[in-house]
């Protein structure tokens, strides 16, 4: 188990004005993606990993790059590319001639958050470099195993699979990653918009922390301590079992998407300035949680003309709008 964040919770309303702080933040640099921002901040603040998956050009690395310059923490990158090795990422140990010993040199995801840029174009043996430390919180080197900073996320981009020169993200390290959103092309205004801003300088440069480390440890902490009763309990693991039933689909959710689904709840509750979740928290999260973790099945896909993310979607919101909603779910505490 690796270890976990510790500290003084901060006050329910006070994790919501923090929030709101980060999301205008972002939002300077981000134009018309609310819901892409709010759902990158959920994440970090419970304690996941961001998968953002879209096509070149719409702002994956500057929403990834704008969220980690928004908090005082250590931030690094990685450039995922075919030539990309595991030690690259995870550290080496090098042989010093002085003390005639080997030490180790940590890689660059010995950081807070860490940027994964185009994660889909190194090969699956490199990117299973991130499997342990996305699950554990740690980095195994030579036989000796060294803990990352808490907190830790990563938030990766990545080009949809169809596209030359990726590789699909092994099954195992999609599951690991909390959420998975996409940004979209920005509407008619917002790309205006965009023109005037951003002709001679970029938005990018002038964003600055608006939360300390102290201040997102306390959020993070906070966003633990909220309050999840049985009925919502029971109302997410209803939606996640019947992903597991549903006859257009060849591979339902996993037990972990139970536990982060329920996860990013709290979070959404906690940014919205409450000490406990609410169905709709779920309802909210169930897409970007589920989504990238269910497989459809090929005649399902053939039907849907092989679209398959819009397959998804409406699988999960059927899902959902099936799934009977707890009555009093709130009560109980």
């Amino acid at each position: 188990m690796h270890a976990t964040v510790t500290g003084t919770p901060m006050p329910g309303d006070s994790v919501g004005a923090s929030a709101q702080r980060i999301v205008a933040n972002v939002e300077s640099v981000i134009d018309g993606k609310h819901d892409a921002v709010t759902h990158a901040l959920t994440v970090l603040l419970a304690e996941g990993h961001l998968l953002i998956e879209d096509v070149p050009g719409v702002g994956k690395t500057v929403l990834a790059k704008a969220l980690a310059r928004s908090v005082d923490c250590s931030v690094s990158r990685i450039q995922f590319t075919p030539d990309l090795l595991p030690s690259d990422v995870t550290g080496v140990s090098v042989f010093d001639q002085s003390s005639r010993q080997f030490a180790f040199k940590p890689g660059p995801v010995f950081a807070n958050i860490v940027i994964g840029d185009e994660i889909n174009r190194a090969s699956p043996k490199t990117q299973s470099a991130l499997l342990e430390c996305m699950e554990e919180h740690q980095v195994t080197v030579d036989g000796v195993t060294y803990p990352l900073p808490e907190p830790f996320t990563v938030v990766a981009t990545q080009n949809p699979i169809e596209m030359e020169g990726t590789y699909a993200l092994p099954e195992a390290q999609r599951d690991r990653f909390m959420a998975r959103i996409s940004m979209g092309y920005p509407d008619r205004a917002s790309e205006l918009e965009m023109l005037g801003t951003r002709e001679t300088s970029s938005p990018l440069d002038a964003v600055e922390a608006v939360v300390s480390d102290a201040e997102l440890r306390a959020m993070i902490v906070a966003v633990r301590n909220v309050f999840v009763s049985m009925p919502v309990k029971e109302y997410a693991v209803a939606i996640v079992r019947a992903t597991r039933d549903d006859r257009e689909l060849r591979l339902g959710a996993s037990p972990r998407a139970t536990l982060q689904l329920v996860r990013a709840a709290k979070a959404r509750a906690a940014m919205h300035g409450r000490e406990f979740a609410l169905p709709d928290d779920v309802d909210a999260l169930a897409a970007p949680v589920l989504g990238h973790r269910l497989v459809p099945t090929s005649r399902a896909l053939g039907q849907h003309h092989n679209d398959g993310d819009l397959l998804i979607a409406e699988i999960v919101d059927r899902i959902v709008r099936a799934t009977p909603v707890p009555l009093g779910a709130a009560a109980g505490r």
